[in-house]
C-alpha cells in the first residue's frame, strides 16, 4: 500500500528534526526528557491475530555494524524471510560499533525513504530514541533486535534469549572449566553496549552464589567489537592479572580475538575462554584445544524472527503488546512478554562433540 503525501511530507519534516536533534540525542535520554512526549505511540491500536500479512512492504535493517559478521549472518535471515514474505528488504549501517551518531543518520535516511518498518540493534540504549520516535509517528514499525533501546522507542524487541539465561549460563560454563576457582575476568564490547551491560550484570549476580566463593571477577574490559583493540585488550589482561584463569567474552568478536590470542601464547589450554562466538568462527580453537566450550543462538535465525516480527506489525496481527501472540513461519508460534519483549529461544552450546554439526 503506498503512502499518502501527508505522510510523504511530514516524514521529511520529521526526518530533518531528528538530524537537528542528532547530538543531543547521542547524550542518552532519561525518562525526563521523554515524559511529555507521546510514549503510547509504540502499541497505538489493537491487534487483530487473523489479519492477512501484507506484501509489497519494504523492510530496512540497521545493524550495529554492517562488516561484522555476526550481523552479516543475522541479517542474511532477515532479508531471507522478508523476500519469503513478498516484500523488499535493504540494509544500511556503520562500519564502526561505536558509530552512535551514524546509526541515528541512517535511522532518518530509513524514515527519509518511508520504509514501512525498520530493525534495529542499537549502540546506545538511548541515543537513538529521538529519531526512532519521530520514525514511528510517521507509521513505520521499528523493532530492535540483538540490543535494545527504551522501551517507548520502538513497538517489540527481538531479544537473543533471556538475558538472564545468557550472563548466568556464561559463568556456569566457565565455572565448570575451571572447577570453579580462581580469578576471572569478562572482554564485552562497548561500554554502552546495552545487551553486553545487561549480560554482565547477571553474571555479577551469579557470581555472588556461594559455589563461586573460590571464583574472583577481576576487571571488566572493553574491545569495542574491533579485532585488534579486543586481541590487544586480551593482552593486556594477562599482563595486569599474571594469576588470571578464565575469561568470558560475550560477544563473538571478542572471544575470536581472545582465542587467537591465547591459541599462540604460553596461555593455550591455561586460560579458559568461553562466551559467545560463531561455529565458524571458533571451530579450529575449539580443535586445537583453546577453547572447550562456549555457546550462541543461531544469528539467522535471530534475524529470520526480527523480519517476520516487523512484518507482523505493519500487518496488524501484533501491536507490541504483553500477551500477544503470531506465527513466525516455520519458527512456531511466539508471544510477547513484558515491555514488548520476544525471546528467540535458549542459546546452545557449542564444543568438540557438536560444532561440526553447524555451519554459520
Amino acid at each position: 500500500m503506498r503512502k499518502s503525501s501527508l505522510r510523504r511530507a511530514s516524514a521529511a519534516v520529521a526526518a530533518a528534526t531528528s538530524l537537528a536533534l542528532a547530538l543531543t540525542a547521542c547524550g542518552g535520554t532519561t525518562k525526563e526528557d521523554v515524559a511529555g512526549e507521546d510514549a503510547s505511540a509504540a502499541t497505538a491500536g489493537k491487534a487483530d491475530p487473523n489479519a492477512e500479512l501484507k506484501k509489497g512492504l519494504t523492510v530496512g535493517f540497521l545493524p550495529k555494524q554492517v562488516n561484522n559478521p555476526y550481523f552479516t549472518s543475522a541479517d542474511k535471515g532477515g532479508e531471507a524471510a522478508v523476500k519469503e514474505l513478498g516484500s523488499s528488504y535493504k540494509e544500511v549501517g556503520p562500519s564502526s560499533a561505536t558509530d552512535t551518531a551514524g546509526q541515528v543518520s541512517y535511522v532518518n535516511t530509513l524514515t527519509q525513504q518511508q520504509v514501512d518498518a525498520m530493525a534495529v540493534s542499537a549502540q546506545d540504549p538511548g541515543a537513538l530514541c529521538t529519531a526512532l520516535k519521530q520514525a514511528m509517528k510517521n507509521d513505520i514499525k521499528v523493532v530492535t533486535y540483538d540490543s535494545d533501546t527504551k522501551t517507548d522507542c520502538r513497538n517489540a524487541f527481538v531479544s537473543q534469549a533471556s538475558a538472564e539465561d545468557l550472563g548466568r549460563t556464561e559463568v556456569q560454563l566457565l565455572a565448570e572449566q575451571l572447577d570453579y576457582k580462581g580469578e576471572i575476568a569478562i572482554l564485552s564490547a562497548a561500554q554502552t553496549a546495552t545487551n553486553q551491560n545487561t549480560w554482565i550484570e547477571f553474571m555479577k549476580d551469579e557470581l555472588k552464589d556461594p559455589k563461586y566463593k573460590d571464583m574472583k571477577l577481576v576487571k571488566v574490559a572493553y574491545g569495542n567489537d574491533d579485532a585488534q583493540q579486543s586481541f590487544q585488550q586480551t593482552q593486556g589482561l594477562l599482563q595486569e592479572h599474571p594469576n588470571l584463569k578464565g575469561i568470558i567474552s560475550p560477544t563473538t568478536v571478542g572471544i575470536k580475538a581472545a582465542a587467537q590470542y591465547l591459541s599462540g601464547s604460553k596461555y593455550k589450554g591455561k586460560v579458559k575462554l568461553t562466551g559467545l562466538g560463531t561455529p565458524n568462527d571458533m571451530r579450529k580453537y575449539v580443535k586445537n584445544g583453546t577453547v572447550e566450550a562456549f555457546e550462541l543462538w543461531d544469528p539467522a535465525k535471530l534475524g529470520e524472527l526480527a523480519a517476520r516480527t516487523a512484518v507482523a506489525l505493519v500487518s496488524g496481527q501484533i501491536t507490541g503488546k504483553e500477551g500477544e501472540t503470531f506465527t513466525a513461519g516455520d519458527m512456531g508460534e511466539y508471544t510477547i512478554g513484558k515491555d514488548g519483549v520476544i525471546s528467540l529461544g535458549k542459546p546452545t552450546v557449542f564444543n568438540k562433540d557438536n560444532i561440526d554439526q553447524f555451519n554459520f
